[in-house]
């Protein structure tokens, strides 16, 4: 497959190098100093003792790149309804579109049944801005279980896990996303594919939808939220308010909030991503990880008081951190 990578950070830069190692012919979207670093040495992973280097096409012009059959956005999800536009030339009729990021994606009620087919979330696709260039009917899911970290432009540091989950909704997607699996375990990772990826997303979205924003409201630690009784019920709550707008949506994770909590205690005493954000002075996944609780709740009459006063704080603080 012609894959274009769009974001070549320490997600994007992973993906895109396993896949040139599958064998595919693949190019980053990027600019600035890392579209000259990959230009000059590829994308260099640092893993452990050792490090690699792989040698991708890199661009930042859609158009320069033209029509791909796969289209990978691996980018911050609020970035995305601001360059949404500018990758309609990456796009098309046959294109498949992976959203390999966090929170909720744009296509995320793209065929739901029920009292919210048809509609979306202007939480990730504000006006429908997204879907308009990049279109739900062509989009898959990839659900990111592995943490890496950007040393220096066009190098990234491997951390735990290896797992990736790639799924479609859409049953014309089904062996474009089976296509897709093989190729990234062909490159080396641990990717399984899904009969039911909405779920999946869900399932790892419940468990950072709380974390998430209290770490970086607080800048605690994971292990600091939990030992605090009242944080502790906090993210319980939280949890609560989200398990119930899942099930109105048909959405089971198959676990009890204290059962997700107690997987999450066993991380130890480890930063979530915003936190990470957060002290590094950048831009906050607010809404694509909490804001989406809140709006859905309305559409679905589920009240949200807990996180609704969460997203309410959490907005603040990044807009008096200049975030």
């Amino acid at each position: 497959m012609r894959t274009t990578v769009v974001g070549a950070g320490a997600i994007g830069g992973l993906l895109a190098a396993a896949l040139a190692r599958a064998g595919h012919d693949v190019s980053v979207l990027a600019r600035g100093k890392t579209l000259a670093a990959i230009r000059a040495n590829g994308i260099r992973i640092v893993d452990g003792d050792n490090e690699t280097s792989v040698a991708v096409d890199a661009s930042d012009d859609a158009a320069a790149l033209g029509v791909q059959d796969c289209v990978v956005i691996a980018l911050k999800a609020q970035a995305l309804p601001d360059i949404a536009a500018s990758l309609r030339p990456l796009v098309g009729p046959d294109t498949t579109i992976v959203a390999a990021m966090n929170g909720l994606p744009w296509w995320f009620l793209d065929g739901v049944d029920g009292p919210l087919s048809g509609q979306t979330i202007e939480a990730v696709d504000p006006n429908g801005v997204v879907s308009a260039a990049l279109p739900c009917a062509q989009s898959i899911g990839c659900v990111v279980h592995l943490s890496s970290s950007s040393d220096a432009p066009g190098v990234i540091r491997r951390g735990r896990g290896n797992r990736l989950i790639v799924g479609a909704s859409r049953e014309p997607l089904v062996e474009r996303a089976r296509e897709l699996t093989s190729a990234l375990a062909a490159g080396g990772f641990d990717a399984v594919e899904s009969g039911d990826i909405r779920t999946e997303i869900w399932a790892k979205l419940w468990g950072n939808m709380n974390m998430n924003p209290l770490s970086a409201l607080t800048g605690s630690t994971a292990d600091r939220l939990l030992d605090d009784p009242l944080t502790h019920a906090l993210v319980l709550r939280m949890m609560e308010e989200a398990e119930a707008i899942g099930a109105r949506l048909g959405l089971s994770t198959g676990m009890t909030p204290p059962e997700r909590v107690a997987v999450t205690r066993k991380l130890g005493a480890f930063k979530t991503s915003m936190l990470q954000d957060m002290e590094a002075g950048r831009p906050l996944e607010i809404e694509p990880i909490l804001g989406v609780f809140p709006e859905l709740g309305r559409k679905l009459g589920v009240p949200t008081p807990y996180c609704d006063a969460v997203l309410g704080l959490l907005r603040q603080r990044a807009a008096n951190s200049g975030l």
